[in-house]
């Protein structure tokens, strides 16, 4: 996205990264783990809350949403003076806030959008209400770069479980066929010793990506980090292939170098600054991606 309209263009400036999500009074899921992705990648991270929740790693005690208007508000204020170069969207938790952000897409012309359809919460807390999954799949698919869903997530996008690899790419082009121009199906909930993942696209793109499974019980906010890391990856000029694969290869780090931590009594966070970035200015028209 180019500088505010009326100002003069900066010769340096940081990735920007804005994520549309909701707070996690615990930290280790929502907007506190998207700003400290960000910030371990080396992006400049701002926010646009659309809800407040109470939660800790033993799960969610109460949600409060923000108005549609509180929301735009916030959006605005950040794009006409700051500007992004990239987008994750996660929490929506009504109709009239996914409204709301299908309307800022398109008023700020927004591109690098990353739309992780945060529908569950780990502990099985529901963050959404029924009315507003068929808004989001109709007005968000379309205008995201990539949708990121989970197998639970998934599960309740095409109305059966997914209990197989088949059964994950019948359903990633099921959701390519919603609308989604690609989709990273995140297979992590599948049994097994080995976590599969699967980015389709509309040009016909099917790539598996497997990895060992990681032995740890802190996997909260596993799901909003991988979403926020691609969208710094993309901010910083990555292909969308290449965004994902660096995304979840700072994601199992994340989780590895967290992995023997306790914090609280349930499901605790990643390791979300094992090795940060610095912020690094770089040319608006000449953006190098991230290591």
């Amino acid at each position: 996205m180019n500088p505010p309209a009326g100002k003069s263009s900066c010769v340096l400036q940081y990735l920007r990264v804005l994520s549309i999500a909701g707070s996690d009074s615990g930290g280790g899921a929502g907007i506190q783990a998207d700003l400290k992705t960000f910030g371990a990648l080396g992006c400049y991270g701002m926010t646009a809350v659309t809800a407040l929740t109470a939660q800790n790693t033993s799960g969610v005690r109460a949600i409060l949403g923000v108005s549609p208007e509180m929301l735009r508000d916030q959006i605005d204020a950040v794009l006409e003076d700051i500007g992004v170069h990239a987008v994750k969207v996660g929490m929506l938790h009504s109709p009239e806030i996914v409204h709301t952000v299908a309307q800022a897409i398109d008023r700020h012309h927004l591109e690098k959008v990353v739309l992780d359809p945060v529908m569950v919460a780990t502990s099985g807390a529901a963050l959404i209400d029924n009315a507003a999954i068929s808004v989001l799949v109709h007005e968000l698919f379309p205008r995201a770069l990539l949708v990121t869903p989970n197998l639970d997530e998934a599960a309740l996008l095409v109305g059966r479980p997914l209990r197989s690899e088949g059964e994950m790419q019948a359903a990633a082009q099921e959701m390519l066929r919603m609308g989604a121009p690609a989709v990273l199906l995140k297979g992590g909930h599948l049994p097994g010793d080995w976590v599969c993942d699967l980015l389709v696209t509309q040009g016909g793109e099917i790539h598996w990506m497997r990895a060992p499974r990681i032995d740890t019980v802190n996997t909260h906010g596993t799901g909003c980090t991988l979403s926020s890391a691609i969208a710094a990856y993309l901010a910083s000029g990555a292909g969308l292939r290449q965004a994902v694969e660096s995304a979840r290869a700072y994601v199992r780090a994340a989780l590895s170098a967290g992995a023997a931590v306790r914090t609280g009594a349930g499901s605790g966070p990643l390791n979300h600054g094992f090795a940060p970035l610095a912020m690094q200015p770089v040319p608006l028209t000449a953006l190098t991606p991230l290591p």
